[in-house]
């Protein structure tokens, strides 16, 4: 199972955080499937690629700590491929997803680490 995880914190108010979060994702190709008060879950449509494929986006928002200064989140980026090349399709997906919200006008971000930071 391939897995790339990414955490952040953003300068964007709790309130327009959830808004721009579900552009992002849109804006990749992934509707959101499931959304609560602090978790989102995205999932890639079927049809281009094989079942296996298919990358689910699971969104953790840290209301605990969130501050006018800043809110952390946690995204799990994963799906059933093995991981067998470097550049596999959820890394593809990963890679988009983390480029779109680093350049996302409006997430003010303040810190990111990417497990594919190195």
């Amino acid at each position: 199972m391939a897995r790339y995880t990414c955490f952040f914190t953003v300068a964007t108010p709790l309130s327009q955080l959830r808004p721009v979060l579900t552009e992002v994702l849109h804006a990749c190709n992934l509707p959101v499937i499931y959304d609560s008060a602090d978790y989102m879950m995205a999932r890639e449509l079927p049809g281009k690629v094989a079942f296996a494929k298919l990358v689910t986006v699971e969104v953790l928002i840290d209301h605990t700590t969130a501050t006018d200064q800043g809110v952390q989140v946690n995204l799990v980026i994963k799906n059933e491929e093995l991981p067998l090349q470097i550049n596999n399709h959820c890394r593809q997906i990963f890679d988009q997803l983390h480029t779109r919200i680093l350049e996302n006008s409006h997430c003010h971000l303040i810190a990111s680490v990417a497990d594919g930071d190195k």
